[in-house]
């Protein structure tokens, strides 16, 4: 029966930083006794996994890999589960001079052809010798594998059955890419970040500063690993800190998400992220089991990944007081994987800071102008933002205006960074990587947002902003206005603006589960009233099957993907 890692090491002084390379971080936490713990669906321990065990895994993985007659500098794609076979190839390409390429692992991201056609592109774009793969997703990754013209595509097992070559290895170093992460572009155009050792050193220093990581905390996720939070903020980090995390997989997490909190509270740890939704499927999938949960120790409650939502964490922070949880313990930040992952953090132990301003002010002029007073008669007038901190030691930020002029505190323009974190540029696409970042080190993040007293505050995303009649109007504020009815959830709703006869027309899709026309038809006028009473703008609601609306694979809803969809016919209206 595996015993979990402890949550400090012994006798081995933690180190956060000064590591040339990720191996010369693994290196350094296999002398202590902390690593990683693997759970089950059911919430039992199955594998746990010190980091001494770690490497010593990925010493062999990557004998095994030297056995296909690699050269330095190739790519490796495998796919992200939760688990050590990933990891132990993740490090084995670290050790052999290979480049891991890490590919998503849900389903959700489309059915059948579209997950082979997702994957064929990555592997494609990043012309990648050799595949891995779970057993059970092996026929898949290899369809996918044939596709994109990689002829080797094996599953763990088998390859944990190749001979080991007694050969010298030659790491990665701090001059090399650490790996390649695909996490945005078109399914015909994936872009492909890639991140030095040098920029998850550095982001990784961030990250421990911004948390204030101490001796003596455990972590825990269910972040996928292909997503920047998971792979850097829980896998790559913590191991760089010494620190023990414990899993749940993200299909686990989806099923019962409650195990989550019942882990957390079981093993007493600290820190642990997730998007808005996560917090809002704990509060929803709550029964009797607060008497069986202590969240006193719970540090740092990060959220990220998508636009954080005020309403949810304070229902979270109220639902779950009684079992010790304190709401200052929300950690509202800013990240992308071409920032490696963490660009901003706000001060710990304070209460989220919700910033209420004027939306026709935000809307026509783009000033964040502060308002105090509440929404009366039923018309919307306000919007809450809440600020995520201010940018990583070592980094710059700043707002701009469509032409590049720098603005002033509460001034709404694009958000761009600056500092050792920031990719290298996106792998063999030189034109995207061009078009966000500038010669002078500037990176364009692709938001939208303003500062307050130093902090930045997310608005949203530039490409999605809807321009209708000379204001423009934030897609959120519709999808929420419209998911706020029941019996519609987080993610039923994706608006977007279209071009008909020379007009813009505003498009808001909503998956629909009844069958009954008369229900369907009371729902598209509520939608639509509610929608002009918040928004006030007039829609074209479109009621669509479920399941239907497209979500990238870190669980993002893509509006891009939805507009597409509908255009082409490929999301219809429900018969």
């Amino acid at each position: 029966m595996s015993m979990l890692t402890p949550t400090e090491n012994k006798t081995l002084e933690q180190k956060l930083g000064g590591f040339a390379s990720l191996t010369d971080g693994l290196d350094y936490a296999a002398r202590g006794e902390t690593g990683f713990n693997f759970y089950s669906a059911r919430g039992a321990l199955d594998i746990a996994m010190p980091y001494a065990d770690l490497r010593e895994r990925a010493l062999t993985a990557a004998r095994r890999l030297k056995g296909f007659g690699l050269q330095r500098g190739d790519r490796v794609c495998v796919i992200a589960e939760t688990s050590p076979e990933f990891m132990a190839v993740f490090f084995g390409c670290q050790y052999a001079g290979l480049i891991p390429v890490p590919l998503p692992y849900s389903m959700y991201i489309g059915g059948h052809n579209a997950y082979v056609k997702r994957l064929s592109g990555m592997i494609g774009n990043a012309g990648a010798n050799l595949v891995l793969a779970p057993e059970g997703l092996h026929k898949l990754v290899c369809e996918a594998a044939e596709l994109a013209d990689c002829d080797i595509c094996i599953t763990h097992e088998a390859f944990n059955e190749l001979p080991v070559k007694r050969i010298e290895l030659e790491p990665l170093t701090a001059e090399d890419p650490a790996y390649i992460q695909y996490s945005s572009g078109s399914t015909s155009d994936p872009k492909g970040v890639m991140v030095t050792q040098q920029a998850i050193a550095a982001n990784a220093r961030g990250i421990h500063q911004g948390m204030q990581l101490t001796p003596g905390e455990r972590g825990f996720s269910w972040l996928p690993l292909y997503h920047d939070m998971g792979l850097v903020g829980f896998f790559l980090s913590p191991l760089l800190g010494q620190c023990s995390i414990d899993y749940l997989s993200t299909p686990a997490f989806a099923r019962r998400p409650l195990l989550w909190l019942k882990i957390m509270s079981d093993n007493g740890c600290a820190v642990a992220f997730s998007p808005s939704f996560g917090y809002e499927l704990a509060v929803r999938r709550l029964r009797n089991e607060l008497d069986e949960l202590d969240l006193s120790k719970w540090r740092i409650a990060g959220i990220g990944g998508d636009m954080v939502r005020p309403e949810i964490l304070n229902s979270f922070g109220e639902t779950f007081a009684p079992a010790g949880f304190d709401a200052n313990a929300f950690v509202p930040s800013y990240g992308m994987a071409e920032a490696t992952l963490a660009v901003t953090f706000p001060p710990l132990d304070r209460k989220i800071k919700v910033d209420r301003i004027d939306l026709a002010q935000a809307k026509m002029f783009r000033r964040a102008v502060p308002r105090q007073e509440t929404d009366q008669d039923g018309a919307v007038t306000t919007r809450d933002f809440v600020a995520c901190g201010k940018i990583i030691d070592g980094h710059e930020l700043c707002v701009r205006d469509d032409h590049g002029k720098e603005l002033g505190e509460r001034e709404i323009g694009h958000i761009l960074i600056k500092g050792p974190s920031i990719m290298g540029g996106y792998f063999e696409n030189p034109a995207a990587t061009e078009n966000v970042m500038q010669p002078d080190g500037w990176m364009d993040t692709g938001d939208m947002g303003y500062l307050l007293d130093g902090e930045i505050v997310i608005t949203g995303r530039s490409k999605d902003l809807i321009l209708h009649n000379g204001r423009n109007i934030w897609p959120q504020d519709i999808e929420w206005a419209a998911e706020a009815i029941a019996p519609l959830r987080h993610g039923d709703a994706a608006a977007f603006s279209i071009e008909e006869d020379n007009d813009e027309r505003v498009v808001v899709l909503v998956q629909c589960r009844t069958a009954d026309q008369e229900q369907r038809n009371s729902l598209r006028r509520e939608i639509g009233a509610v929608i002009q009473r918040h928004a006030g703008v007039d829609c074209n609601v479109v009621l669509v099957p479920p399941r239907s609306l497209p979500f990238t694979s870190s669980g993002k809803l893509s509006r891009m993907g939805a507009k597409t969809g509908f255009l082409s016919g490929q999301i219809a209206e429900v018969s």
